[in-house]
């Protein structure tokens, strides 16, 4: 597969391109500095630079020609304010899927929040983030041209992957390693049965290819 990543540089992402790339697939990042994009070529990993809070649909449906999925997995950070919340996590999360259906790429996996919600109440930053990707949530799941798949991880930990995980509609709060995310994204997009699924995941007792598969009705 041919898998197009925004927020390429990501931690996520940069765990999720290596697997991929292992697994004999084509993994390409969108990364916003050029710097950037050299690093992803130097590991032997694909890379479009395209800063999605200016970028045009047509831009991003070039970056996506070709590709038999996409991944979104860009955010603003946790030092971030207000308003690239909506710009990054919801806005760019949207222009990503038009272009997705613009280049006919039907794959499109989200990576999201746990609490993501368009009608979380509160006034903090966070609040802002959690509405942000709850609308972005929302977007991508009214598009019946796309074969999607929400994620939603909890507490991101850098801790080693135990390949472990609990991965449900309701997984319940608690901490997850990126790792293990990353581990769950590339069997996501290689398991069709988990489209139009919402999902969260936590560690948990599962490996991770039995757990996808369980979810997916495999």
């Amino acid at each position: 597969m041919r898998v197009v990543i925004a927020g390429g540089h990501g931690q996520i992402a940069l765990r999720l391109e290596r697997l991929l790339a292992a697994g004999g697939h084509e993994p390409v990042g969108i990364v916003r500095r050029p710097e950037h994009a050299e690093e992803l070529r130097k590991a032997g990993i694909g890379a479009v630079v395209l800063d999605l809070e200016s970028a045009t649909v047509e831009e991003v449906a070039a970056a996506l020609e070709g590709a038999d999925a996409t991944v979104f997995a860009a955010g603003a950070g946790p030092g971030s304010g207000v308003e690239r919340k909506d710009s990054v996590d919801r806005a760019a999360a949207v222009l990503l899927a038009d272009a997705a259906e613009r280049a006919g790429v039907r794959r499109y996996v989200i990576v999201s929040s746990m609490g993501a919600d368009a009608r979380h109440e509160g006034d903090e930053v966070f609040d802002v983030y959690l509405r942000a990707k709850g609308a972005a949530d929302d977007a991508i799941r009214a598009r019946p041209n796309l074969d999607w798949t929400v994620l939603r991880p909890g507490m991101l930990t850098n801790d080693a992957g135990t390949g472990l995980v609990r991965l449900e509609v309701a997984a319940g709060r608690g901490p997850v390693p990126r790792d293990d995310v990353a581990a769950v994204l590339a069997e996501l997009l290689d398991t069709p049965g988990a489209a139009g699924l919402t999902l969260e995941l936590v560690s948990g007792s599962v490996p991770v290819s039995v757990a996808v598969k369980d979810i997916a009705g495999n």
